[in-house]
């Protein structure tokens, strides 16, 4: 009995140590996504946790919060924005983690 509740317990400890570590530290887990419908937006990053979005590999399948749809989405690599793509993305983001 309290082997089910431990193991139950430590990924959520780890969960929220990663949210309070995320929180604290500003925008380090904020990354740029862009939909299938090439909508770009910015999305929190828990690493080793998918909150979110369905991970499928490369691509997670998550809400567009510009076209307000269910769609697959990639990370984009900054390098390859133009710097309005860039504002555009920072104007939206996509659901907060609590």
């Amino acid at each position: 009995m309290y082997g089910l509740a431990l193991g139950l317990a430590i990924p959520v400890v780890v969960v929220v140590v990663l949210l309070v570590a995320g929180a604290r530290s500003g925008d380090r887990f904020e990354r740029i996504a862009r939909c299938r419908a090439g909508h770009l937006f910015t999305s929190t990053v828990v690493p080793g946790a998918s909150l979110k979005a369905v991970r499928l590999g490369r691509v997670r399948f998550q809400r567009c919060p510009v076209g307000n749809h269910w769609t697959l989405v990639r990370w984009v690599d900054v390098s390859t924005l133009t710097p309005e793509e860039i504002s555009q993305a920072h104007e939206r983001h996509d659901v907060s983690i609590p």
